[in-house]
This record gives C-alpha cells, sequence and structure tokens, in this order.
C-alpha cells in the first residue's frame, strides 16, 4: 500500500496561513508585549542593550516572514497575488515599512543608542558638577529621538498594514459548515 502525500500538503494556503500567521503574532508580541515588559522591568542600560541586539532581529524576520507570505499566496505565489489590489498593497505597505526599518531606520536608531552611551562616558569626565547636557549629548539625542520615532511609526504602519492583509485574507477563506 503506498501512502500519498495528502492533497492539502502540496498546496500553498496551509504555508501562506502559518506564515502570514507567524509574521502578524511576532510582529504583536514584539510591538506590544515584549518591548513594554522589558521597558518596565529592565535597568535602562539592560533594556538598551537588548533592544539593539533584538531589533536587527526582528526587523529581519519581518521582512522574512513577509517574503514568505508573498511567496505561498494561493494558488500559484507572487503571479496569483498580484492579480487584485486589495491581495497585494497591505503586503506592499507592511514591506516599505519594514524594508525602511531593516536598512535605514533602524541601524540608525542602533548607532545613535551606542553613541549616546559614549557621549554618557564623555560627559562624565568633564569638570565640575555640570546638570546640563553638553551640546554633543543633545545633538545624540535628538538623531536618536527622530529616528525611534520614524522606526515606531514604520513599525506600527506595518502592523496596521499586517492587519489589513488579515482582513483581505479572510474575505477570500470559504468555510463549509456540515449541517
Amino acid at each position: 500500500m503506498a501512502f500519498g502525500i495528502p492533497s492539502i500538503m502540496t498546496t500553498l494556503a496551509p504555508y501562506h496561513i502559518i506564515s502570514y500567521g507567524t509574521l502578524l503574532g511576532t510582529s504583536l508580541f514584539q510591538t506590544f508585549i515584549n518591548t513594554k515588559i522589558c521597558y518596565l522591568e529592565l535597568p535602562k542600560s539592560a533594556f538598551t542593550t537588548l533592544q539593539k541586539r533584538l531589533f536587527p532581529i526582528y526587523f529581519r524576520c519581518q521582512a522574512l516572514l513577509l517574503v514568505l507570505t508573498v511567496l505561498t499566496f494561493p494558488p500559484h505565489g507572487p503571479t496569483s497575488l498580484f492579480k487584485v489590489k486589495s491581495n497585494w498593497i497591505p503586503l506592499m505597505v507592511a514591506g516599505v515599512a519594514s524594508l525602511a526599518n531593516l536598512l535605514v531606520y533602524g541601524p540608525r536608531s542602533r548607532q545613535a543608542m551606542i553613541d549616546r552611551t559614549h557621549q554618557e562616558t564623555r560627559d562624565a569626565r568633564r569638570p565640575g558638577d555640570v546638570d546640563e547636557p553638553s551640546p554633543d549629548m543633545l545633538a545624540v539625542r535628538r538623531r536618536f529621538s527622530r529616528n525611534h520615532a520614524m522606526s515606531i511609526h514604520l513599525n506600527l504602519v506595518a502592523v496596521i498594514a499586517t492587519l489589513w492583509y488579515g482582513f483581505s485574507l479572510a474575505s477570500r477563506i470559504h468555510i463549509e459548515v456540515d449541517s
């Protein structure tokens, strides 16, 4: 007796649902749970160290999962996806936001965090008891704030676009109920 592969295993649909679900779950967890808990529970230096290591991995995973979601779009991958705008526009929006974070704003924010730590060390060596931040520290903080704000907003755009795609995906699912 030969064992065949179940037909569901040879279609893209289950892989698409799994890659999309992983993308959505990862994005929601990292954005709204993990970051908040770490911010509240860790000392500032530990939080900064964790974030500068965690977010590059998160942005890479987000980009990879978006690519997998596109490649597994049923029934024929990207060629099927691009036939209907409501299918590909949310994924394109999420992809652009994700790539901007991966390639531009994530690295800039990370570098500004590192620069801020070094500047704190330099400022600690300044003579006298100075409560005012140095001009260099103000510049580093501004650079960090701009890039970090952009990264946060782009991540929210990606999360919203991913949710938008989820509603589009759900509208195409046909559920049969046995009577």
